[in-house]
């Protein structure tokens, strides 16, 4: 996926970095060492091919002059903290990071590199495997979600806090700052900013049945997930990780919308019973919340293609209905 966030560097600057991150002796000779991986939509990430013919990945932050959403700043470091809660916490596989620069002395953001997993990305596979096989990765989905969830913070909000003393708090300033920043570009929702606003503070009490604040990675969706032999064998991309409320976690979507397919696989793995009312409410301002940012963030990534903008403002539309909001 192209997006101006991706900081590309040249290859005498990815030199520099590996001789820093391994050591000058394992600076690939030769062309045929360095490949882009396509796939992610945020960050920049190289496969590289060390001297040693072992194979790593290097990560960048976007560049420093580039405008991003208010929840993805300082994203890299949110992933490094979140990669080392899940390592030191929980059994679910995560990379190792090799090496991390946050002292933008050869680019101007943070960077990493990790080993390259040899491993299948769920999400791009997924179409080629039986139901049952497809289920059994949900399910171990489900798991591994549960599991990281299981990480008890001591407030609401970022990793890093201060963060909030309420989930209600928390959960209103993150919805704030995506609509702010959609008002702020004058991204077009197909619905009145102030209207959106309204159904969020008639909605909004059921948040305090949330007290106790847990790791939710929020963006855990299968193309986030490497997959080989029927197991997992890593989660990638951490940069969203909060301290809420773990129905906020990207695998209880598909509850409000059937676009996000079928929950049933994962929230039994998950080992979570049928969803209550105040769960329910909930679950529908997550799910705003979810395309709220899927529809703003086209703008400030600069995709010029409308597919995932125009897919997004549908949801919009069913999502606004469960609130028992038309289409405007």
């Amino acid at each position: 996926m192209e997006s101006i966030t991706k900081n590309r560097q040249s290859p005498d600057t990815l030199r520099a970095m590996i001789a820093k991150a391994y050591g000058p002796h394992q600076v690939p000779d030769g062309d045929d060492w360095l490949r882009e991986m396509g796939h992610g939509w945020f960050n920049v990430a190289y496969r590289i091919r060390l001297r040693d013919d072992s194979d790593v990945v290097l990560k960048i932050a976007p560049p420093s002059h580039i405008d991003v959403m208010t929840y993805e700043h300082g994203a890299m470091g949110i992933e490094l903290a979140t990669l080392r809660l899940i390592a030191e916490n929980t059994s679910v596989p995560v990379p190792h990071v090799d090496y991390a620069d946050r002292g933008h002395e050869l680019c101007d953001a943070d960077w990493f590199f990790m080993p390259y997993i040899d491993a299948d990305n769920f999400g791009i596979v997924k179409d080629t495997l039986t139901a049952a096989e497809r289920n059994t990765y949900n399910e171990a989905l489900g798991a591994a979600t549960r599991e990281i969830n299981s990480i008890r913070g001591t407030a609401f909000g970022p990793l890093a806090g201060p963060g909030d003393p309420t989930w209600r708090a928390c959960f209103n300033r993150m919805i704030g700052d995506v609509l702010a920043d959609g008002e702020r570009r004058d991204v077009a929702l197909g619905y009145d900013y102030d209207l959106i606003r309204r159904v969020i503070a008639q909605n909004q009490d059921c948040l305090d049945e949330v007290t106790e604040p847990r790791l939710v990675e929020w963006d855990l969706w299968d193309s986030n997930v490497m997959i080989r032999d029927g197991k997992i064998i890593a989660i990638i991309d951490h940069e969203r990780a909060f301290y809420g409320d773990p129905l906020m976690e990207a695998g209880f979507t598909a509850v409000d919308l059937p676009a996000f397919g079928d929950p049933a696989a994962f929230m039994r793995g998950y080992g979570h019973d049928e969803l209550t009312a105040t769960q329910r409410r909930r679950r529908k301002l997550y799910t705003l919340y979810l395309i709220l940012i899927m529809i703003i963030e086209t703008d400030y990534r600069g995709h010029t293609d409308t597919t995932q903008y125009d897919w997004a403002r549908e949801r919009l539309h069913e999502v606004m209905a469960l609130f028992g909001r038309e289409a405007r």
